[in-house]
């Protein structure tokens, strides 16, 4: 499509420019496009609205979301080295492709482009959870996002009450949006390979009615539970209610339980609580 499937392959692209990964900015490049193009097919439909991605390096994923029908993407890239590579790829884009030198933590999804917008990212390792919580926050102004991150973020994302990987991410993301696993990337997937296993999920979020209009409340108190997870709530949420076993009995929930045998809607009903105190 256009002039992208003409491009030289990743690897040349990147040492013409002499761009290397640098760890202060998270950076793991994805160079194999069978995997950029599966995850941009995970992200489908892209041909309506706007697909936003951040973090885009030399733009391998990119490169991908175009292959595979992108209408429209904005690349949000912090380290200004990448856009030498970020140029050559614009240029036979056919206009397709907006690039936008920034912190994605500063930007707003709803001021990126029209609606329906999708984030699709292989994240900086060491923004990726700040970012998701701000895009949580965000949700009514996102489709769908298809994410990269490190599996053990994953794993708190998907995971279940009473399990180790249970705590405030997973309720969170779960309470907003629908979560699934889609596959796990090998560190060989990456230059430079990274230390650890990565994981692709989906998050979907849900319709407006079925989620709380303001996070913070639930923030706050999935904060001071998983916090002092150890603990009983009567303790771990004194800081948060005057008189937590008062409020917990009221709920149904037991003042002895610790936060990871709380479910996903039980932590909603003490954000409600919080919100009415």
């Amino acid at each position: 499509m256009d002039g992208v499937e003409a491009l030289p392959p990743l690897r040349e692209t990147i040492a013409a420019h002499g761009f290397d990964a640098r760890k202060r900015f998270g950076q793991h490049f994805l160079l194999d496009l069978n995997l950029t193009r599966r995850i941009a097919r995970a992200a489908a439909p892209l041909d309506d609205g706007t697909v936003i991605e951040v973090g885009p390096g030399p733009g391998g994923l990119t490169r991908a979301l175009l292959l595979e029908g992108a209408r429209r993407v904005v690349a949000i890239e912090l380290d200004g080295r990448a856009f030498g590579p970020l140029l050559e790829l614009q240029a036979v884009a056919s206009g397709r492709l907006e690039l936008v030198e920034a912190d994605a933590l500063r930007l707003e999804p709803r001021d990126l482009g029209p609606a329906p917008r999708r984030i699709v990212a292989n994240l900086p390792y060491n923004v990726s959870t700040a970012l998701l919580v701000q895009w949580l926050h965000a949700a009514t102004d996102i489709a769908d996002m298809v994410l990269m991150f490190q599996k053990e973020v994953v794993d708190r994302l998907v995971a279940a009450p009473r399990t180790k990987d249970y705590g405030r991410l997973s309720v969170l993301a779960q309470h907003v949006c629908e979560v699934r696993r889609l596959f796990d990337v090998a560190p060989t997937a990456f230059v430079p390979p990274p230390k650890v296993t990565s994981a692709v999920a989906r998050l979907t979020p849900r319709p407006a009615a079925d989620r709380l209009a303001d996070l913070r409340p639930l923030e706050r108190v999935t904060a001071a539970a998983f916090g002092q997870r150890r603990k009983m709530l009567r303790g771990s949420l004194a800081g948060v209610f005057s008189d937590p076993v008062t409020i917990l009995e009221g709920l149904g929930l037991k003042p002895t339980a610790r936060a990871e045998e709380l479910t996903v809607e039980d932590f909603v009903k003490l954000a409600g609580a919080l919100d009415s105190e």
